[in-house]
């Protein structure tokens, strides 16, 4: 027995009781530390470690989410063991933002009642809300958005469009007002991509196609017109239908284009709103992709709801005309440009090259008196919105970029045509590999890219070609 505490008695026991006793205060301060923060809200203490942000909610999401004055719940429909972790996390990291959020899993296999009661299929999310009466449903192949290789059949998730489908969901079950826009067609005109329109959806914009040779006027519930790249001119009868809509407090957005045909007549109304289109095509050798002077990066003096998610100012724009401002023929409308070329901005035609500061982008805004049904005068504000290239929504830009702000900043202006809409449209987060780009090198750029690393390069061999001698 007394050899036995001689054993614990001696410098080496002491030291091991010391590390035992140290030992179970760190494991016992741990998970402590792990108690506590067990206790966070969901959206402190998950961090988003995934390569492409997936889990991050917008500025837009988060807006809609801290203003929700209605209660809204979210039915889960499908077995949560066998959920994809990504759709599970997202959902109780989004809950997680508002106390007016419920979330509830309902399993379709211990529960198929569920499919008749919610008019749903499983796998997916039931959005409902008891004071609008209004209910949406989303298929988990709605977030996960696969498409097939072209040399294999399998196919993969290219996309996660969780954010943007359950903010526009919450968005439509909380709002009964709902818009029409309409895109025209006959003039050579690009069709609006599938970004575009799956955009204009989610702010509860419905889309058409409207043809103004066969139309004698423009639909009574036409909220906004777009004029999507048109290479040909409009006839004179309906530049007069066009001209009357926007008299009557109309919205138009024209998107022009690249073509040879002489546009007369839709300049004519541009003009006549105090914007005249330029001859030739814009150049800017100071604000420009990588060395491409007719790849615009413009300068943009966006502010309020044109702002709206706006943070990197990275907007492409390929082969535009450029506008200078003019006196529009009342003195009631008002231009405002929100988007231009550098003063190194040029107009380049066969001929010659004409520098200066070109409009890429900019509002015409006019108040104007109109009759109800009722017959009586009310204000309305007419808005006509011009781009100087349609490929500021060519799917071929907005998808080969995955950072361009193209599609926000087009979405911003499509919204500001419409009495008490938001853009609150979130694109899909690409679940491919993205890399970076510089947008318009220059000294600075070269300084970086080549000639310190060739420095450090240089310096490294000197000193081991000095070392080596020696």
């Amino acid at each position: 027995m007394d050899k036995i505490k001689q054993l614990f008695q001696t410098k080496n026991s002491r030291r091991g009781s010391y590390s035992i006793a140290v030992t179970a205060v760190v494991i016992g301060i741990v998970i402590l530390f792990n108690l506590l923060v067990a206790q966070l809200p969901q959206k402190i203490r998950q961090i988003d470690i995934s390569d492409t942000n997936i889990y991050e909610i917008s500025s837009t999401s988060q807006k809609l989410l801290k203003n929700l004055d209605k209660d809204v719940s979210l039915y889960v429909i499908a077995e949560k063991g066998n959920t994809d972790d990504r759709i599970r996390t997202f959902i109780t990291k989004y809950a997680s933002l508002s106390s007016r959020l419920r979330v509830e899993w309902i399993d379709p296999v211990l529960h198929p009642s569920a499919l008749t009661k919610y008019d749903t299929e499983k796998n997916s999310i039931v959005v409902s809300c008891k004071a609008t009466d209004r209910q949406t449903s989303i298929s988990f192949d709605d977030i996960l958005v696969t498409e097939s290789s072209y040399y294999n059949t399998s196919s993969s998730a290219t996309k996660f469009d969780g954010d943007g489908q359950l903010t526009s969901a919450v968005d439509y079950v909380t709002n009964t007002k709902e818009y029409k826009a309409y895109y025209t067609a006959g003039h050579g005109e690009t069709a609006l991509s599938s970004s575009v329109t799956d955009l204009m959806e989610k702010s509860r914009i419905s889309v058409s196609e409207l043809n103004l040779l066969t139309a004698s006027s423009i639909p009574e519930d036409c909220d906004l017109l777009i004029l999507n790249g048109p290479t040909s001119d409009l006839t004179k009868d309906e530049a007069k239908v066009l001209t009357t809509y926007l008299k009557k407090g109309g919205n138009v957005m024209s998107l022009l284009a690249y073509t040879d045909k002489s546009m007369t007549r839709l300049y004519g109304i541009l003009e006549n709103y105090g914007l005249k289109v330029a001859n030739g095509y814009i150049a800017d050798a100071e604000r420009c992709y990588q060395g491409n002077y007719y790849y615009l990066i413009p300068n943009l003096s966006v502010s309020g709801d044109m702002a709206s998610g706006i943070s990197s100012n990275s907007v492409l724009m390929i082969n535009s005309k450029g506008m200078t401002q003019t006196d529009p023929v009342r003195d009631t409308i008002n231009v405002e440009s929100f988007m231009a070329t550098s003063e190194n901005g040029c107009a380049v035609t066969e001929k010659k090259q004409t520098q200066g500061t070109y409009i890429l982008g900019a509002a015409a805004t006019e108040s104007v008196t109109v009759k109800d049904s009722g017959g009586k005068k009310k204000k309305k504000d007419s808005r006509l919105t011009v781009y100087g290239s349609n490929m500021l929504i060519d799917a071929q830009v907005t998808e080969a970029f995955s950072t361009l702000e193209n599609l926000t900043l087009f979405m911003n202006s499509v919204t500001a045509n419409l009495d008490s809409a938001d853009n609150i449209s979130v694109s899909p987060k690409s679940l491919q590999v993205t890399y970076n780009s510089i947008a318009h090198p220059g000294i600075f750029s070269i300084l970086i890219i080549f000639v310190i690393p060739f420095m450090v390069i240089a310096g490294g061999f000197v000193v081991w070609f000095r070392r080596r001698r020696r």
